[in-house]
This record gives structure tokens, sequence and C-alpha cells, in this order.
């Protein structure tokens, strides 16, 4: 498969209802073509092999496109700058998160914001790939 033909790939929470709706109304199969999402409580095995590799998932989102994976405000900054302004919502984002500075700024604000969401809803932290027990605190 060629570069042009490769899938991008979003790992995020779908306990989250922030990362559900940013995901949903990210746009970038216009600008990147195929995007796979997969719910990091999903059981898929890349959500492993991701953790066995470093990558928290609670301090932050992945992108995965050319062969590079970027985390949390990394990974919304790429989107950002990736995703199509045809909308309100894509205008907002791109205009906000496209500066790598307002992302590194902004970024841990929305984590914290989905904390308190999950906390509100009775869901835990996305469980360590080693022990299989949701974290525990904040």
């Amino acid at each position: 498969m060629s570069n042009s033909e490769k899938a991008a790939l979003i790992v995020y929470d779908g306990d989250c209802v922030f990362c559900q709706n940013y995901v949903r109304y990210v746009r970038l199969r216009d600008t990147v073509g195929p995007v796979e999402l997969i719910d990091a409580r999903s059981g898929d095995p890349r959500v492993a092999a991701f953790q066995h590799a470093g990558y928290d998932l609670n301090e932050g989102m992945l992108f995965v496109f050319d062969d590079r994976v970027y985390h949390g405000d990394e990974a919304v900054n790429l989107l950002a700058i990736l995703s199509s302004p045809s909308s309100l919502f894509g205008w907002l984002n791109r205009a906000i998160l496209s500066s790598r500075l307002a992302a590194r700024l902004i970024y841990p604000a929305l984590k914290l914001g989905r904390r308190i969401t999950l906390r509100l809803r009775g869901r835990p932290l996305i469980p360590a790939d080693l022990d299989h027990s949701p974290e525990r605190g904040w």
C-alpha cells in the first residue's frame, strides 16, 4: 500500500463526549484520505501496542499519519492543520489549534475537561495496559 493509500489513524477515548465529538467533526478525508478511528477502550490490540510503546492515552489522543505518531497537543495541532475549514467547527479548530503554541497552551484545559466529564459520568480513566485495572484519581 502506498503512502497515499494508507489510512490515517486516530486513537481517542470513546467514553469522553468531547473526544467523540472532536473526532466526528474534524474533517480530514479531503486532505489526507481515509481516516480510521479507534476507541482506546475497544480492546483493539493496537491500543495495547501504543501503550507498550509508552503512550499514555489518559494524557492525550494519538494521531498516526505518514508512519509517525503524534500524541496529545501535537496530535490536535496537526489535526487542526490538516482538517478542512469547510464548517464552523473546522474553521474554529484550524484558527485556534493550528498554532503550535496555542495547541500546547490549550491542551491541558482540554485534558482537564475530559477528566471532569468522565468523573461526572462515573467513568474511569483508560486502564493501563499492564495491569488492566482502571486508574484512580485525577
